[in-house]
């Protein structure tokens, strides 16, 4: 089955749509960090803890999604993954206390991550059906869905709006773009894999594993640059509300622009070479702007970085899934693949957001943000596992 360029085009407009809900909840949901601190009235360490559910939420999800998307298809997996980030996100709104925080903040993480693992296993299908780089771009409109959402929820903020009222409006959004893409998909049969029984007890590929820790180098320092860049805005330079969301605004913004040149940038200069260029740029970046200091300086930072690590990911995805069909079929499904390199990467996430906010409390946010950007220098220099 090949896909021409006509039969492309309603998939693609499925996957890009369902790229861009998932990129705006988080946005949203980012740019309300230090409005859950305040609130809370709690301590950076507590936040981080906090932040460490929704990480957690996201590491429990990739096993079972990998396995739901393999047997029933990305497509099923995908639409009954957003409907349930659409009414859990507004759990999210309803500050109680910390211990609802939590708990809330780990459901939304294993609905997105499900959500996660079926549109990249739906993206990696129609990559290979249609013989086309596509996965960059995908992630680029991720990323404008993260800054159009982190820009409505600085916006939201500033103009005191409650939380409440945000996420329901977010949630809302999410709701529709289900719906009305359920019918786009590819129909389920297109990645649907079935392990040969014969093959189950061989040794699963340790390639993916090393590919997952280059993944978890970068995901520490895009974490940390997504949880902590508003707090360390408001808190330590004074920023205004509205300004100290401008740091994962223009991370997002330089997100959008790599990403969506980053299909091109892979083809051109290869995977090793783009990982490594990638890396040392976003590492020199966070360095020079926590050295500068000021606000001026963090953006200056945030937006660096962003450019550096916006193909890092989609070029994982699509070599794990194009690996896992040529030369492992039978023994692992790509959706499979994609959880196992996700599952490694995004353990960046789980310890990444409670270290730099106990870190934080000892030697304060702005020195502890050196520990990511070394991140990024052990991430370009690994990549060599990704060598052509």
């Amino acid at each position: 089955m090949t896909l021409s360029k006509a039969e492309l085009q309603r998939p693609r407009l499925a996957v890009t749509l369902t790229f861009i809900s998932n990129g705006i909840v988080g946005g949203s949901l980012v740019s309300r960090i230090p409005d859950y601190k305040a609130q809370l009235h709690i301590s950076n360490g507590t936040l981080g803890s906090a932040l460490f559910f929704a990480s957690l939420g996201v590491l429990a999800a990739l096993g079972p999604a990998g396995r739901l998307t393999a047997k029933y298809g990305s497509r099923t997996t995908a639409f009954y993954a957003t409907l349930a980030c659409g009414f859990v996100f507004p759990l999210n709104g309803h500050i109680v206390n910390i211990y609802w925080l939590c708990a809330s903040l780990f459901i939304f993480g294993y609905c997105a991550a499900t959500q996660d693992v079926a549109m990249n296993t739906h993206a990696v299908t129609l990559e290979q059906l249609s013989g086309r780089r596509l996965m960059s771009t995908f992630h680029g409109m991720f990323s404008l869905g993260g800054f159009a959402g982190g820009v409505i929820g600085g916006l939201l903020y500033q103009a005191g709006t409650s939380i409440q009222f945000q996420t329901l409006l977010m949630a809302a959004f999410v709701l529709t773009v289900g719906v009305s893409v359920r019918n786009l998909w590819l129909p389920a049969s297109a990645d649907i894999h079935e392990r040969d029984s014969s093959k189950k007890k061989l040794k699963r590929p340790t390639l993916f594993i090393a590919l997952g820790l280059i993944g978890l180098a970068e995901q520490v320092g895009e974490g940390a640059s997504g949880d902590w860049g508003g707090v360390l805005s408001k808190n330590t330079f004074h920023a205004s509300p509205f300004v100290a969301t401008l740091p994962y605004i223009f991370f997002s913004a330089a997100m959008v622009i790599g990403r969506f040149n980053g299909d091109w940038i892979a083809h051109k200069f290869g995977n090793q070479r783009t990982l490594l260029a990638g890396g040392f740029i976003a590492g020199c970046g966070l360095t020079g702007g926590i050295l500068i200091g000021h606000t001026l300086g963090v953006i200056a930072a945030w937006t660096i970085v962003g450019l550096g690590v916006s193909v890092t990911v989609p070029i994982l995805f699509s070599a794990v899934g194009s690996i896992a069909t040529k030369k492992y079929p039978g023994v692992i499904a790509p959706s499979e693949a994609v959880a196992m390199v996700s599952g490694v990467a995004y353990f960046g996430f789980i310890a990444g957001p409670p270290f730099m906010g106990f870190l934080a409390d000892q030697i304060s946010l702005r020195w502890a943000m050196l520990i990511p950007a070394a991140f990024y220098f052990v991430f370009a220099a690994g990549s060599i596992v990704a060598k052509e």
